[in-house]
């Protein structure tokens, strides 16, 4: 598996939040072992861009429980939540087939004050979909004639959009293919070249790119090019089965070095319902140990967003 360390970006200042419950843990940055079968992609990672930095910082990683909603909840919400298990929040930030994409709360302020508050966040693309998705919902955006054009814009799109939000650079993205009509070979292939070409752009401009998919399609199709040794696979896998119970590191369809260390997100309970600190959510659950978003305090400043007070606080001298 690919894992990209890179070194520390100078001159970024990142908010040194509360830390987490106990029962949280962030990891620092480690290099992944290649899997035990099957060759891993090569590694390639991000490309010095005009006006990019030369140096890239390091993943941030974070193990433990985590949940993704439709729509970004209110900063008081998410505030009433910190006394819940969870201590990452899936934010469904762009892409022409997001479900919600109206995130009246979702703006610079939000990531950086959710941030403050000692959340870690997983920004979720929703873009062009496969072909023969299984959503009826999602087959108006299904991927075109020409994947690879399109992915390489859709990826530009949600580094922009990421960036638009304060979410800096070494942060993953991550990708949402939903579920598709297994044993089609031509609708799969279509959909590899999207996603390789989205990765492609996306690691080019100094972002990981991460993959969301289910289990039976997505994942499975994509290990199966793992061990086939394609090249341009994403950094981090999100994988969709809904037993009830987390199974991070024992899904069937991954070998058990795939992805790892610290590359894996199991969704495993979808449209549950959810009550602290007296604010309720509809939710997905998740388990993970995997890279979560940076936010860079210069790009607050130099986008005139608000300091939430917590900020002041907790800012480093």
């Amino acid at each position: 598996m690919v894992a990209v360390v890179m070194a520390a970006l100078a001159g970024t200042v990142l908010l040194d939040s509360p830390p987490p419950a106990t029962t949280r843990t962030e990891r620092p940055p480690a290099t992944a072992a290649a899997p035990a079968e099957g060759p891993a992609p090569a590694a390639s990672g991000p490309a010095t861009t005009p006006g990019s930095p030369a140096a890239l910082a390091a993943p941030v990683h974070f193990a433990g429980k985590a949940f993704d909603t439709c729509e970004a909840p209110s900063l008081t919400v998410m505030r009433a939540w910190r006394g819940s298990p969870y201590g990452a929040v899936g934010i469904y930030f762009g892409g022409r087939g997001r479900g919600c994409p109206v995130q009246k709360e979702l703006t610079p302020a939000w990531v950086a004050s959710a941030h403050a508050m000692g959340w870690r966040l997983l920004p979720l693309f929703v873009g062009s979909q496969a072909p023969c998705v299984d959503s009826l919902a999602k087959r108006k955006y299904a991927i075109g004639s020409n994947p690879t054009g399109q992915g390489t814009k859709e990826g530009g799109d949600a580094v922009r959009a990421a960036s638009a939000l304060g979410i800096g650079t070494s942060s993953p993205l991550y990708l949402d293919i939903e579920a598709y009509r297994r044993g089609d070979t031509a609708c799969a292939a279509t959909t590899l070249s999207f996603v390789r070409a989205w990765n492609r752009e996306v690691r080019r401009l100094g972002y990981l790119p991460g993959f969301y998919s289910s289990a039976d399609t997505g994942v499975r199709d994509l290990e199966a090019q793992r061990r086939a040794g394609t090249k341009d696979l994403p950094d981090v896998m999100w994988f969709a089965r809904w037993r009830g119970q987390p199974a991070l590191l024992t899904e069937s369809v991954l070998h058990p070095e795939a992805w790892t260390p610290h590359a894996r997100i199991h969704q495993y309970a979808g449209n549950v319902t959810e009550t602290y600190g007296g604010r309720t959510l509809a939710i997905d659950r998740n388990a993970m140990d995997a890279p979560v978003a940076r936010v860079p305090a210069p790009a607050r400043f130099a986008a005139g967003v608000p300091v939430p007070p917590s900020f002041v606080a907790f800012r480093r001298p």
